[in-house]
């Protein structure tokens, strides 16, 4: 992939390749945690793009089964005890509760040999002493990636959505985790309503700009998905929704625009079949991962 080549920008696979010299999946994880954006600590509903499953339609609560899901994707010739794992809790607010629960939850986890990394996807604004002391201790068992659901700079697309935080929310999570050496992947999300192509990119521009560097960036496509605020003001209100070749060359700009140094988790997303409701041409993973790619080696 020549861009890659020459940008010197690493995916995910390529990254956890080198460091532990085999392919990595991510175990998608329920920690039986709610989110304060939903349970009426900060709002009611959660963010407005937001599914029943809180962004967590694959995740499960036993490590086994959902072994069982990406089995099939290991090469026949890495034995089963040679398997290498990320427990990521994916679903809701992975640090808003109990720390004491989540702590034995966690390091009941990490305690595992299959299990390589522990990857949390939380809200900046649940990111408290307690918590860190939490994370702190479980990064001193194995590694710790914090997943922070940033989406956008912009404050007005943020109310809009109903995220209930603010940008310097944000930023105090983020360096409060870097300082402690808590790796810190960053969601945003492409498409959000009203924003132009130019506000997008400046979201990445800051993100780029960070001090210390962005470790890692999941760069996700809007789904409009059933039973969600944002279906409502879609079926209303409609707004634009990327084509696949509009989408896959945003994200090359996007790709330009990062340090090579950071991490590319996602550049895309696949929301569930049955619940989602646009762009219809996401549901196809397969076709749009290789589209990209072929965009991608030509950029």
């Amino acid at each position: 992939m020549k861009y890659f080549i020459q940008m010197k920008i690493k995916t995910a696979s390529e990254y956890l390749t080198e460091i532990y010299g085999t392919k990595v999946y991510k175990l998608s994880l329920s920690s039986g945690c709610s989110c304060p954006n939903r349970d009426g600590k900060i709002s009611y509903g959660g963010c407005t793009f937001c599914s029943e499953g809180g962004s967590g339609d694959f995740a499960v609560s036993d490590i086994e089964e959902a072994k069982k899901k990406v089995i099939a994707k290991f090469p026949k010739s890495i034995p089963e005890e040679q398997r290498k794992f990320i427990a990521y809790y994916q679903s809701y607010t992975n640090t808003y509760g109990d720390t004491d629960r989540l702590y034995s939850l966690y390091s009941k986890v990490l305690s595992r040999p299959d299990i390589v990394i522990l990857s949390l996807g939380t809200r900046p604004d649940c990111i408290n002493e307690d918590v860190m002391d939490m994370l702190k201790k479980l990064s001193s068992i194995k590694p710790v990636w914090v997943e922070l659901g940033l989406q956008t700079i912009h404050e007005e697309s943020a109310r809009h959505i109903n995220r209930g935080y603010s940008l310097d929310v944000f930023e105090k999570a983020y360096r409060t985790l870097r300082a402690a050496g808590i790796t810190v992947i960053v969601h945003v999300i492409l498409g959000l309503p009203g924003e132009s192509e130019e506000m997008m990119l400046d979201t990445v521009r800051y993100l780029a700009s960070l001090n210390p560097p962005l470790e890692g960036i999941k760069i996700q496509l809007l789904h409009v998905l059933k039973n969600t605020p944002l279906e409502k003001e879609y079926r209303e209100h409609p707004f634009k929704i990327f084509s696949m070749e509009e989408y896959a060359g945003l994200v090359v700009k996007c790709l330009k625009i990062l340090p090579p140094q950071t991490v590319i988790h996602r550049m895309t997303g696949d929301g569930p079949k049955k619940i989602l409701v646009a762009p219809e041409w996401s549901g196809d993973k397969k076709k749009v991962i290789n589209y990209m790619n072929k965009i991608i080696d030509k950029s």
